[in-house]
């Protein structure tokens, strides 16, 4: 039986990571349905948000290039919202797998809490499907990292998107795909590849979450009704072996993570007993 597979993401529909993924996975004979936000839905995590027109969730056909005959919508909604409607049947046949990218950016450390990526990957997880979140760092290798302060940022972004290695980072996901069928569906695999050709990839390592996420938000003013934050790189070095550190060095990483489990390790002995 062939694998269904919904491919969502956080960029949008028309994002390249998307339809790299989306055409990776249909060259392995996979069941494809693609479902993304219509505008970006960065740092949503799991929100259940919706634009409707009349009482109705908006969604367009939205062919992606060179994937004739595999179905695609654009959705008026976050990439949590369209998981959770595609695994209720919104978009056909509910998928068996749920792979959520390719993000623009690398989803590292703890910060992944925040990711519309990873959310995506998270709901489905908490609804019975397995799933996976793929980025691509577009920070680490290959590009002006030892740069200070907003320099990375803007080297990266001089780099066209049609340049990026989409293909290494769907490459690196789809090979893990048998770890993520054989895991327990609560778990996620969170996927991270530096901006490489896949031959120069050094490989693909188990790594940790890092403290912190490639760049951190800070408060860079405030005053009278109004805030203004910005984004800067930690002050600290990324411990070896954690997400962040293994992207640097030109290593993939992958890390299983769960969204919602209980803390077994609070004290809570002796509530039940109390009238």
């Amino acid at each position: 039986m062939t694998l269904r597979v919904l491919i969502t993401n956080d960029d949008g529909i028309a994002a390249p990571g998307i339809q790299a993924l989306a055409w990776a996975a249909a060259q392995r004979g996979l069941d494809v349905v693609v479902a993304a936000p219509l505008e970006e839905a960065s740092g949503t995590s799991a929100a259940m948000s919706a634009m409707e027109r009349d009482g109705r969730v908006v969604v367009n056909d939205h062919p992606l290039p060179d994937l004739a005959g595999v179905p695609a919508y654009g959705v008026g909604g976050s990439p949590g919202f369209i998981t959770l409607i595609a695994l209720h049947g919104a978009f056909g046949p509910p998928p068996s797998v749920v792979l959520s990218g390719i993000n623009r950016g690398a989803n590292a450390g703890r910060a992944v809490l925040h990711s519309g990526t990873v959310g995506a990957a998270f709901t489905a997880a908490t609804n019975g499907c397995r799933a996976m979140a793929v980025s691509l760092d577009v920070l680490s290798a290959g590009e002006a990292t030892a740069a200070s302060g907003g320099a990375a940022v803007d080297a990266a972004a001089r780099v066209r998107d049609a340049e990026r290695h989409w293909s290494t980072a769907a490459r690196v996901a789809l090979d893990l795909l048998p770890r993520l069928t054989s895991a327990p569906i609560e778990s996620v695999l969170n996927v991270n590849a530096p901006d490489l050709p896949h031959g120069r990839l050094r490989g693909v390592r188990r790594g940790t979450l890092a403290s912190f996420g490639q760049v951190q938000m800070t408060v860079a003013e405030s005053g009278h009704g109004f805030v203004r934050t910005s984004l800067e790189e930690p002050g600290q070095a990324a411990q070896p072996g954690t997400d962040v550190a293994l992207l640097a060095a030109g290593y993939a990483s992958v890390t299983a993570i769960r969204a919602v489990t209980e803390a077994t390790d609070v004290d809570l002995t002796g509530l039940d007993d109390q009238p």
